[in-house]
């Protein structure tokens, strides 16, 4: 038994290892920060904030609001809500908030996505982003015209929307993404959310994904900000419309096409809940896991073991340690001190996890029911990717 615990304290060892290593490859994660300048840059003549929703009566309110609030004064602004056929009040709350918003130089739209096209396969929010991004424009450039794609579980701070025009136009970026801060609420969130976060931090790294001369590609679709030209370029919503993790498809369309694609933090100005139970959890992260690994099983089982031997086998290890000590009254030294240098790694892990995306060490000494649980979504997201059998979001049957 202690060359057990010696193996997974080493393992562990080794990964944190790596990751840190990784960390100083990479360097410092480029952040956005909120601008001191309200101007509009010259590269932007139109703005429109799209929100595709689907049955938000959650969320759609708080959204908008925080929308309007971040919204620069006197830009020009459209605020477009696509309702897809919602079963809840998610329409009548977006109409209620914009009777009651007062603001006069925001322009609103609330309209039904409508059917999707007969003989045609959309996934997702594809099909009412695609009929939010064809409306007509006031203006005739779409070089200088931009779409903000937000999901409406996010909440925008003041600043975001200037600091991210601005910083786009500067870099004369095509598609500017950024990663939020995940606010988790219920414990099921507070197990799974932080250990995510590190994966895409190891598996999409910033710095990768904003190099024009890297394929590595990666875009947080809670907030994508597109050149309206690029957009169409790549086609659009509709170039991706099968695509259920329609996000990526569109990043690496971006890079294949040659366009610039800029991937920042903006845990300082972007927050996103994505769940408020474990049920919700369980289907969306069920939904989306084996497809954000293109569906290669090695990679979904990499991941599993990775997490297992990162956030569950040094707990492991401290119980079977516990367990001895119980029955034999004693411990071999070495192996207590391997025991306690593993859980002093997952306590290094979550705190690297904190600093770099914003996401609290709460409930850290609970991170082996995490493990635990993502093991169980991660077969379970396989079987369902591949029979199409339970593969839903809120309840709606998803086709792969």
């Amino acid at each position: 038994m202690p060359l057990i615990l010696w193996l997974a304290s080493a393992s562990s060892a080794c990964l944190l290892l790596l990751l840190l290593a990784l960390e100083l490859q990479l360097g410092r994660a480029p952040r956005l920060r909120a601008s001191d300048s309200r101007e509009r840059p010259e590269g932007c003549s139109w703005l429109r904030i799209l929100v595709p929703a689907y049955n938000e009566h959650d969320n759609i309110a708080d959204c908008l609001q925080a929308i309007v609030a971040a919204a620069p004064t006197d830009w020009p602004i459209e605020l477009v809500v696509i309702d897809d056929a919602s079963s809840d009040d998610t329409q009548a709350l977006a109409e209620a908030m914009r009777e009651a918003c007062p603001r006069t130089d925001v322009r609103w739209r609330i309209l039904q996505a409508g059917p999707r096209p007969h003989g045609e396969r959309w996934s997702g929010k594809n099909w009412p982003a695609s009929v939010g991004a064809a409306l007509s424009w006031p203006e005739a450039d779409p070089a200088c015209q931009w779409l903000l794609f937000l999901d409406a579980d996010v909440r925008l701070r003041p600043g975001v929307i200037e600091a991210a025009l601005q910083e786009a136009c500067a870099q004369q970026s095509d598609l500017l993404t950024l990663a939020p801060r995940l606010e988790c609420s219920c414990l099921a969130e507070w197990l799974v959310q932080p250990i995510v976060a590190t994966l895409l931090g190891l598996g999409f790294p910033i710095r990768r994904s904003n190099d024009p001369d890297d394929p590595t590609a990666f875009a947080a679709g809670p907030f994508m900000l597109f050149r309206y030209s690029s957009y169409l370029a790549i086609g659009g919503h509709r170039g991706v419309a099968s695509e259920v993790v329609e996000d990526l498809a569109l990043a690496r369309k971006i890079k294949q096409s040659q366009l610039r694609l800029r991937y920042l933090l903006g845990i300082d100005l972007v927050d996103l809940q994505m769940y408020r139970s474990l049920a919700a959890l369980w289907e969306g992260w069920t939904k989306n896991w084996f497809l954000g690994v293109d569906r290669n099983g090695f990679k979904a089982v990499g991941s599993v073991g990775v997490v297992l031997l990162l956030f569950a086998a040094p707990w492991l290890s401290a119980a079977v340690v516990l367990l001895q000590w119980l029955l034999l009254g004693s411990v071999l030294r070495p192996t207590l001190a391997a025991v306690l240098a593993s859980l002093v790694l997952v306590l290094a892990i979550r705190l690297w996890s904190a600093w770099r995306f914003g996401t609290p060490i709460r409930y850290w000494w609970l991170s082996w029911l995490g493990a635990l649980l993502i093991a169980a979504i991660v077969p379970a997201s396989i079987w369902k990717t591949t029979t199409g059998r339970g593969w839903t979001w809120r309840g709606r049957q998803l086709e792969g």
